[in-house]
């Protein structure tokens, strides 16, 4: 299953090469193009997870060159903060705006908190609908998701640190056994 999941990060993963030949981006090649920000390491790719966590939550177009604009500043891996976006696709964000939307209704206060119970309240007008959108949905949504995207990024940022240090321990065991059986 991982040996899948890598192949295909490997076939989608932006390249230093895919980003040499936009010209738009020419102006700011030589800060974007940087080293640092394409090699994997235990800083960089925890930030990198983070930061696609925040942006593909938060953000729902251009996810990609977001988080790749945004790693910059950031000093996070930008290959792995694109392939992060891809955690908000069609099929999980709607389970994300609506954990969002009971989120932001919890934290405001709101009831009812139960979203079918919400969903019954809905005037049928056009003009209630979109009062009811806009007063009661959308600041829960919006508060929402800035809890998500933040709590999600920071739990994202503690996983993947924590699977880096776990991957570096076992390389380290593993040389030392082999270095015991040639001795």
């Amino acid at each position: 299953m991982f040996e899948r999941m890598r192949a295909w990060s490997e076939r989608n993963m932006p390249t230093r090469e895919t980003f040499e030949r936009i010209r738009w981006l020419q102006p700011v090649a030589h800060r974007i193009l940087l080293p640092e920000l394409w090699r994997f390491h235990r800083r960089s790719v925890p930030r990198g997870v983070a930061l696609g966590i925040l942006v593909g939550v938060l953000i729902p177009v251009a996810q990609t060159v977001f988080a790749a604009i945004f790693a910059l500043p950031s000093r996070a891996n930008v290959p792995v903060a694109a392939l992060t976006t891809f955690i908000t696709n069609p099929f999980t964000t709607p389970a994300i705006w609506a954990f969002s939307i009971w989120v932001g209704r919890k934290l405001l206060g709101h009831g009812p908190t139960d979203l079918a119970a919400a969903a019954g309240h809905i005037p049928q007008q056009a003009v209630g609908w979109s009062e009811w959108l806009l007063r009661d949905i959308g600041p829960a949504l919006g508060l929402g998701l800035v809890v998500v995207s933040v709590v999600g990024a920071a739990i994202g940022y503690v996983i993947a640190a924590l699977t880096w240090r776990m991957w570096i321990a076992r390389k380290w065991r593993q040389r030392l056994y082999d270095r015991m059986l040639r001795s």
